[in-house]
């Protein structure tokens, strides 16, 4: 009955947009995974002198070099997709929970946007059943999943805890209230609108119910 009602409660708190707004595909020459709708290459503007590429063309170029697309296995079996954007001064890592009715090729933009502005690495992923990652948005997944987002940070690219910063939105707040219980060694935490639980996504409830889910 448990698993019914959790079920239930899940309907009503995970929104992935449908159809997923990016599709992920792998470079021809090189392997490497791409977003075509995010990883164009940069429109280079000519100078009025006719010479060749404008900075901000360069900077563009830097932008699309310091973008990396992964797939990621977790321990329930998905496979979800992550992006991983870097800044080269960077002074911490954000791993980013984003909020419901949202995926990474809506999310691309503000992470670029963040990165730049507070220099900082973003590492953003969609929970299972959200964009081009597999499965379904379930409580137990979305902690799977930040589990694989945070060993792949930790295993792949050597970032230690006390640089990484768990930034979660609105149903984000869950997965990463999750983890950082069980990381003492983080450098912060940062909830954007957190949610109370499932149920309270849509209900004014004050009570606790047994069948509800991400309960922060």
């Amino acid at each position: 009955m448990g698993g019914v009602t959790s079920t239930i409660a899940a309907r009503f708190a995970f929104f992935p947009p449908t159809p997923p707004s990016y599709t992920v595909v792998a470079d021809a020459a090189t392997g490497r995974l791409l977003i075509p709708e995010i990883s164009r290459p940069p429109a280079r503007r000519r100078r009025r002198d006719g010479g060749g590429d404008s900075s901000s063309g360069a900077a563009a170029a830097e932008e699309e070099d310091a973008t990396e697309v992964v797939r990621l296995r977790t321990r329930r079996g998905n496979e979800i997709v992550a992006v991983y954007v870097r800044h080269a001064r960077a002074s911490a890592t954000l791993l980013y929970s984003h909020g419901n009715a949202a995926d990474l090729g809506q999310m691309y933009g503000l992470f670029v946007e963040l990165s730049r502005r507070l220099r900082v690495n973003i590492f953003g992923y969609d929970y299972a059943g959200y964009g081009r990652s597999t499965g379904k948005p379930t409580e137990y997944n979305t902690y799977a999943d930040i589990e694989a987002a945070y060993n792949c940070l930790k295993e792949k690219y050597g970032v230690p805890d006390e640089d990484i910063i768990l930034y979660g939105q609105s149903v984000g707040s869950g997965p990463t209230i999750d983890l950082a219980a069980r990381l003492p060694n983080l450098r912060a935490v940062v909830l954007h609108s957190p949610i109370l639980s499932g149920l309270r996504v849509l209900y004014p409830v004050k009570k606790t119910f047994w069948f509800d889910i991400l309960e922060c």
